[in-house]
């Protein structure tokens, strides 16, 4: 059954806590946890080191970087520019090994009509642009010994294009000869409470759509040429799995009735996989393939677009 389960998430963190609900252990697979207590923010790095694993987790071998920060979706500016100085450290540590004047190309993608899809399109508009300024005037412009050229592109979607945003990527770095891709994007969560307050971090590159079930082509190293960085943030979730939630505290509280233990106890035999199964059957066809989004998603993603571009524009010496 376990692997018909399809877990709608763009997280490598719930890939491996779903096979820790299940106490499966994966070779291949290591997870680290730190929790700032003072700054409120939890860094788990999932490291997949071997082809197995990465078979096993389904996302490809590299090192997954998971930012929880629980006030992320509150506007508050301090903690905000906290957490963007925390995605800096991680950020240089996925970048290629150290050079000089590193040419970086910035793709916000996604749609810029969908809100909650519009995430990569509004981190380009706050980027401090330099490419340009450097080629045409040198470094010592921007008043800084080191500027690394910063350039940006908003690719839409296929059904803007006609084009695989692959497609597009690709052709620029052809033309302008980066360095290294930052391919900045919307996801999708398992969690509910990881909405707009999670931000993933990945040397591996990005499959755009893959976590609503409308996969596109993949942009990574071996398919644009350079080595592509991704930031994600989840902002929709299946509804499936928030009815799931809601069933698993039925079932709870079910138990503790002395009328209906008999038919939470028989529910409770189910594993996550049967469960999430059940739910998709009852719901479809009227609320399958339904994703949710927070009502007040239009401020928290501009907030957010704020906290990435700060963290990018800082880290390339603008």
């Amino acid at each position: 059954m376990i692997e018909k389960y399809s877990i709608r998430t763009d997280l490598a963190l719930e890939q491996k806590e779903r096979f820790e609900a299940d106490n499966v252990e994966i070779p291949g697979v290591v997870l680290e946890e730190n929790y700032d207590e003072e700054r409120e923010i939890r860094v788990t790095t999932v490291r997949i080191t071997t082809e197995n694993g990465a078979r096993t987790m389904g996302k490809p071998v590299g090192n997954y970087i998971t930012l929880e920060a629980p006030k992320l979706a509150v506007p508050d500016e301090d903690y905000h520019r906290e957490v963007s100085e925390e995605m800096e450290c991680f950020l240089r540590q996925l970048l290629p090994a150290e050079k000089k004047d590193c040419s970086v190309l910035v793709a916000g993608l996604g749609n810029r009509q969908v809100t909650p899809d519009a995430l990569g399109p509004y981190v380009a508009d706050n980027l401090n642009i330099t490419r340009h300024i450097v080629k045409e005037y040198g470094k010592y412009a921007m008043g800084k010994d080191r500027v690394d050229p910063l350039s940006a592109i908003v690719p839409g979607v296929m059904g803007q294009t006609g084009m695989e945003t692959v497609e597009i990527i690709r052709g620029v770095v052809k033309e302008t000869k980066p360095d290294v891709v930052i391919a900045v994007d919307a996801l999708a969560a398992r969690n509910s409470k990881r909405l707009n307050r999670t931000i993933q971090l990945s040397d591996t590159g990005i499959n755009p759509g893959s976590g609503v079930g409308n996969h596109r082509n993949a942009i990574t190293k071996e398919t644009v040429g350079v080595p592509v960085i991704a930031i994600g943030v989840p902002t929709v979730v299946d509804a499936a799995t928030i009815v799931s939630d809601a069933m698993e505290s039925l079932i709870r509280a079910m138990e503790t009735s002395d009328t209906l233990k008999g038919v939470g106890v028989v529910l409770q035999g189910y594993n996550a996989a049967e469960k999430y199964e059940l739910v998709k059957e009852l719901i479809a066809p009227h609320l399958n393939g339904m994703f949710v989004t927070p009502k007040d998603v239009d401020e928290t993603v501009k907030r957010i677009s704020y906290t990435i571009s700060e963290a990018l524009n800082h880290l390339f010496g603008s």
